[in-house]
């Protein structure tokens, strides 16, 4: 078995990806696996560090305005994309693959689109519940089409009826134990609140947490994990302008970055983060009721799409960036808190919204692809 797979630009193209080739590899020991991405994005370190062959390709998307730069820039994705379709051309000639799948990124269109001309059977994977300018362009050429959410297919005109597979979950995700989470943070049994915002963070959020926090210092009723991002190194010095020392309040943990997502996620009682697909569907596994704030900075705005698919099935509440201020955060989680019915209708919308097994649902389509 020979299974191509192209993704590429972010974590939440490739590390679904890296989960689906290592239960392909899992089921199939024998399996050859090669990715397709490009050299200077993060594929490029994690994909080779997962132990996965990995072959480059210079590719990269349009600009949408029309300045000088921005048309310069057009030009050589123009070019590239013309050069790529003889890389990737040669790439599939030389590795012979049963089957060829997309997880998104640029790079996903000449490969995808290329495997599909040369016969290859092929999938795309699209985690946004608003589709990226690939998969929109791939649908109507691919064999299956597998969606995150359910919202995407009135985005998509496709070849064949899409498939919902959801979003490939760690494993540590699931299996974490909320009660022993809470044991192991150290805090007492007031509420959780979990503020995230990305790798690099998002000042927004970090602000109106930093007002929440100040806010409710006086009556103690929370705990609060605050993720602050590599851009948010400002925040324990802003909470001491308000005479608050975090290193002395037992009940404030900020961290620059989370790298025990499993314990912090599932010990959290309301969870405050951007609308990513990844972080939605771990919310959703675990049934947390949690306010979205979208980025507006993303292609498509896909991230308010994102939040409101959960939105409309009352499994979430929003707030878009616009409109962010510490007392309409502060707001928004007593409202949350306080009333126990809304909370546990949350939670329960949340968690029928999971989908738990995807990483099977898709292998099982890579599969079928192969066998047919």
């Amino acid at each position: 078995m020979k299974v191509l797979i192209a993704a590429g630009g972010t974590g939440g193209h490739v590390n679904p990806a890296l989960a689906v080739a290592g239960e392909i590899r899992k089921r199939y020991p024998d399996a050859e696996i090669c990715f397709v991405g490009t050299a200077d994005r993060i594929e490029a370190k994690i994909v080779p560090a997962a132990g996965y062959p990995l072959k480059t390709i210079e590719i990269s998307g349009f600009k949408r305005g029309f300045s000088p730069a921005e048309i310069k820039a057009n030009i050589k994705t123009v070019i590239r994309l013309a050069k790529s379709s003889g890389a990737v051309k040669e790439i599939i000639s030389e590795f012979k693959p049963d089957v060829a799948i997309g997880f998104g990124g640029y790079v996903s269109g000449p490969v995808i689109r290329m495997a599909a001309k040369m016969g290859v059977p092929t999938a795309i994977h699209e985690q946004n519940a608003y589709p990226g300018v690939t998969n929109k362009a791939l649908a109507e050429k691919v064999d299956v089409v597998m969606l995150t959410s359910e919202d995407a297919k009135k985005h998509l005109k496709c070849k064949n009826e899409p498939v919902i597979t959801g979003l490939p979950i760690r494993g540590e995700i699931l299996e974490a134990d909320p009660v022993k989470s809470r044991e192991e943070l150290g805090f007492n049994d007031n509420p959780i609140i979990l503020s995230m915002g990305g790798s690099l963070g998002s000042r927004e959020i970090n602000k109106a947490i930093v007002d929440v926090i100040a806010s409710h210092m006086h009556d103690n009723n929370y705990n609060f994990i605050v993720s602050t991002g590599q851009n948010g190194v400002w925040v324990p010095d802003k909470l001491r302008d308000r005479g608050i020392e975090t290193d002395k309040s037992p009940n404030i943990q900020i961290r620059s970055y989370i790298n025990d997502m499993e314990r912090c996620l599932s010990a959290a009682d309301v969870v405050i983060c951007r609308a990513g697909a990844s972080s939605l569907s771990e919310i959703q596994a675990l049934g947390k009721p949690s306010i979205l704030i979208p980025s507006p900075n993303v292609t498509e705005n896909h991230q308010y799409h994102n939040a409101m698919a959960l939105v409309n099935k009352g499994a979430a509440v929003i707030i878009e960036e616009k409109d962010l201020t510490g007392k309409v955060l502060g707001n928004a989680i007593d409202n949350l808190v306080k009333d126990e019915k809304r909370y546990s209708q949350i939670s329960a919308n949340a968690s029928e919204m999971a989908v738990v097994d995807a990483t099977n649902r898709i292998c099982d389509i890579v599969v079928g692809l192969i066998k047919n």
